[in-house]
């Protein structure tokens, strides 16, 4: 919890008991989470936290860069803490989102067709090896 508090404080962000929760939640379940999620979470500790204040506090921490939102589906948005610029896949059947490492030479260069790039954003989707595993031999 103290390098949860130290963080907020490097961004001026007062350390509420309900931002530091929020933010040992993402950090024990190694983000990817939905507010939804977070709340379901946190509620069973903190019964008076709403899912309003998870939203609010989620999307504060999005714009100082504490975490970072991922929408893939345009159903939800999930978040994480990993920072770094990375991508990811969808698994269409579980629903699960992993980080891969895939290498993009124009957002290493820090442009594209001399357009200047700020953020990457990539993923994938389609069906993660558990969800394959009971279907080895199958043709997809």
């Amino acid at each position: 919890m103290e390098q949860i508090k130290k963080l907020l404080d490097s961004k001026q962000i007062r350390p509420t008991v309900q931002r530091m929760k929020i933010l040992k939640c993402l950090s024990e379940k190694k983000g990817h989470l939905t507010v939804d999620t977070i709340y379901e979470i946190i509620r069973k500790e903190i019964p008076t936290m709403s899912k309003t204040t998870v939203y609010n506090t989620l999307s504060s921490m999005a714009e100082v860069g504490i975490v970072v939102p991922i929408v893939i589906t345009g159903k939800e948005a999930r978040y994480e803490l990993n920072t770094v610029q990375h991508h990811h896949f969808f698994c269409e059947r579980c629903a699960k989102v992993i980080d891969i490492e895939v290498q993009c030479d124009h957002f290493c260069k820090g442009e594209i067709n001399g357009h200047k790039i700020n953020e990457l954003h990539g993923y994938f989707k389609g069906v993660c090896k558990n969800c394959l595993t009971p279907e080895k031999g199958r043709k997809l």
